[in-house]
């Protein structure tokens, strides 16, 4: 995992209060139309299956410095599940939920978004593996989201949403870990917001995995970008 990945969180920790915790925003009547025939198209054309992966930038204040940290346009990012005839986004925000496709579409930057897939997904992803995968999630439903990132059940972040899942579901683990002591923590930047979270008791061994480090796992293949 790059170095500049994990950097993400040392920006998001004084400012994930803007979106991630406080995820009430509504897209403009214009966007939600838009968003609502995009998760159409992506629905009728087979653009979109149950557990792909799927990535945005957020409209929030956090957003823009996530992007400059990690070197990747995604901040946020979910799993695909289908109950009844529609699709919805299983996401960490607060509290974990899922979210109808449609509307979480418009809730990112320009409605842009990008779907991933597991390379093998026709012989890892079978009915029983996804039901499985909806059972892991369900122990994490409704928790709160986790500003401090910590690697424990008890709250949980967005990445760390879809690597429990995936991983505990299938074995698969999609994006590489890492710990705080691995990455270029010498930017005054970084260091002032490590002092403002955690004053003098920096966590270097906590264990982290990010949106961007999803994203470029080699397990994952782009199956649909708008």
């Amino acid at each position: 995992m790059k170095k500049a990945t994990l950097l993400f969180w040392f920006f998001a920790l004084s400012l994930a209060s803007g979106y991630y915790a406080k995820a009430t925003y509504d897209a403009p009547k214009h966007r939600a139309e838009q968003a609502k025939s995009e998760a159409g198209q992506l629905v009728g054309h087979d653009g979109v299956r149950e557990g792909d992966l799927i990535f945005q930038t957020s409209l929030s204040s956090q957003s823009l410095p996530i992007q400059l940290a990690t070197k990747s346009k995604y901040s946020h990012c979910g799993i695909v599940y289908k109950y009844g005839s529609a699709f919805f986004v299983f996401e960490a925000i607060q509290p974990v939920k899922r979210t109808l496709l449609a509307k979480w579409i418009a809730r990112g930057k320009n409605g842009h978004y990008v779907v991933k897939r597991l390379k093998n997904a026709d012989q890892v992803l079978t009915p029983a593996a996804l039901k499985k995968m909806k059972q892991v999630g369900q122990t994490f439903n409704g928790k709160n989201y986790d500003l401090a990132f910590a690697w424990s059940d008890d709250k949980i972040y967005c990445s760390e949403l879809i690597w429990k899942v995936y991983q505990r579901a299938t074995g698969i683990e999609i994006g590489i870990l890492g710990k705080l002591s691995d990455f270029d923590l010498t930017n005054p930047a970084v260091q002032q917001k490590l002092k403002e979270r955690y004053g003098n008791q920096i966590p270097m061994n906590e264990i982290v995995i990010s949106p961007a480090a999803i994203f470029d796992s080699e397990l994952l293949v782009t199956v649909k970008s708008n």
